[in-house]
């Protein structure tokens, strides 16, 4: 299977409203609206295409020449602006297929370089050990937990923070 990563265009609208309504939500952001609408893409894709490779690195997930999903490194701000937090989510059916680990391969080492990181944060539901797990095959060490720390559909949840720093880090 081939797996690529490309910017988003307004072109591909179609296949991100068709991830943000179809990917499993139980350990997604709130952030995302549901229902995703053609309004909601076009207002993103929009944003990030101003924002890509100074804010941070946002990614079509291609596989065999298919958008199954979207990732990103997002720049945080102040005095972590060294730092980028990774976000990531893929079509249920694609999921266990080896594509999330290569993609978080693959978009690390772009925002290290476009976006001159230290590391690369994520912030992960604990029992969400899927996604935990792609990120350790990364490099990613867990770092801490913050327990009871958030809350999805009425239940309570432990946050893994994990992190991979980029080495050396000279300042």
């Amino acid at each position: 299977m081939k797996i690529e990563l490309k910017k988003w265009k307004t072109e591909d609208k179609d296949e991100l409203i068709g991830i943000c309504n179809n990917v499993d939500r139980r350990y997604l952001s709130n952030h995302i609206p549901a229902p995703y609408e053609t309004s909601d893409a076009l207002a993103w894709i929009s944003k990030v295409r101003q924002i890509d490779g100074i804010e941070g690195v946002y990614r079509a997930i291609v596989a065999d020449g298919k958008i199954v999903g979207s990732i990103s490194v997002e720049r945080r701000h102040d005095i972590f602006c060294i730092d980028g937090e990774i976000g990531y989510m893929i079509l249920p059916e694609h999921c266990s297929k080896g594509i999330a680990t290569e993609a978080v391969a693959s978009i690390c080492s772009t925002a290290f370089f476009e976006l001159s990181l230290r590391r690369i944060s994520a912030v992960v539901i604990a029992d969400n050990k899927a996604s935990v797990r792609v990120l350790e095959k990364n490099g990613f060490e867990l770092e801490g937990t913050m327990r009871r720390a958030a809350t999805k559909d009425g239940n309570i949840y432990d946050i893994c923070i994990l992190g991979r720093v980029l080495l050396p880090c000279p300042i």
